[in-house]
């Protein structure tokens, strides 16, 4: 009891943290914003202090950990072993520090994810689904970065994103979407569902998107067929085909991952009573792997993986005939 009273006597000395072996507050958050950005030049903006003021604190909590945090490539830098581990044992406290400081301040916090991806499965898949993510992460701001300019993690700010392409980005973590199969489309008023051999259908104008990982060259000869003539209209963003197709110019061959509300609306149908099973998988979850230490993105993936898993069980194309 006598070191206890001893405590608060007015002969106490005040604790520092340097009693504790603590490094310097300070110098742990300006780590946590480097490591979130993977940029000194971008966290030294966040903070709103200059990179060589960030670059002193990292030194320092280098030296007080006794271990090298970042190393540097150029401009570019990347988290070391130890650096990757001190940054997952911190973040979440260091969120929990500057949520509750907002709170205090008489402020809602909310934390702001940023996620880029097409504008076509920006506005065809990700847009009519958001409400459940909102509802669910009432604590989070979103921000769609609608582009078909892949991110540079080490210059945008950007947390998360919905790729297109054929996977395989070396030094980030991917995760396909989903598999979906290519569909040939078009309003009813040019024909009705399942009304039309293969042949039949090549005598419509056809739509072509000129991005797309399956072309019409692919569907046709699936079907054992030949013909010399070429795509009517030609477009480089699939929602612009999709349109296209629902106001009547043509045939198109999408996603269906694309085509998804139109099919449920009937501003497409699927002309042709079979077709050849053509899949791919064109979009990926992708970051780097340190994002995948921040709750928030983790959330995001597991929502976009449910979502995923509800639009296989439930997509209108289902009751398609495949040919073998």
């Amino acid at each position: 009891m006598g070191t206890v009273q001893g405590f608060y006597t007015s002969t106490a000395v005040p604790m520092t943290e340097q009693d504790l072996c603590l490094p310097p507050f300070r110098a742990i958050v300006v780590f946590y914003y480097v490591a979130r950005v993977n940029s000194i030049a971008q966290a030294a903006a966040q903070l709103n202090v200059t990179p060589s003021a960030v670059s002193q604190q990292i030194k320092a909590l280098e030296e007080q950990i006794g271990a090298v945090l970042i190393t540097r490539k150029g401009r570019n830098i990347s988290l070391t072993e130890a650096g990757e581990r001190y940054f997952e044992l911190i973040s979440d406290k260091v969120e929990g520090v500057i949520r509750a400081t907002e709170i205090m301040r008489g402020k809602q916090h909310h934390a702001t994810l940023v996620i880029r991806a097409t504008p076509t499965i920006s506005s065809k898949w990700l847009l009519p689904r958001l409400e459940r993510f909102l509802v669910q992460s009432p604590e989070v701001n979103l921000r769609i970065d609608g582009s078909n300019e892949p991110v540079d993690f080490n210059r945008d700010n950007v947390d998360l994103e919905i790729r297109h392409g054929l996977g395989g980005w070396p030094g980030l973590y991917s995760e396909a979407l989903t598999e979906e199969r290519f569909l040939p489309v078009c309003a009813p008023k040019l024909a009705a569902t399942g009304s039309l051999t293969a042949e039949q259908l090549l005598t419509l104008p056809r739509i072509r998107s000129a991005k797309a990982q399956i072309q019409w060259s692919a569907w046709i000869e699936a079907q054992g067929l030949a013909t010399t003539t070429q795509a009517r209209l030609s477009f480089d963003r699939s929602h612009m085909a999709i349109d296209a197709a629902a106001l009547g110019y043509g045939v198109a061959l999408e996603s269906e991952l694309m085509i998804e509300a139109e099919l449920r609306t009937g501003l497409l149908v699927i002309p042709v009573k079979r077709t050849p099973r053509l899949q791919a998988t064109t979009q990926w979850i992708v970051c780097p792997r340190s994002n995948l230490r921040r709750h928030r993105v983790i959330r995001l993936i597991e929502w976009l993986r449910a979502e995923a898993e509800i639009w296989r069980q439930e997509t209108p194309a289902k009751s398609v005939e495949f040919l073998n």
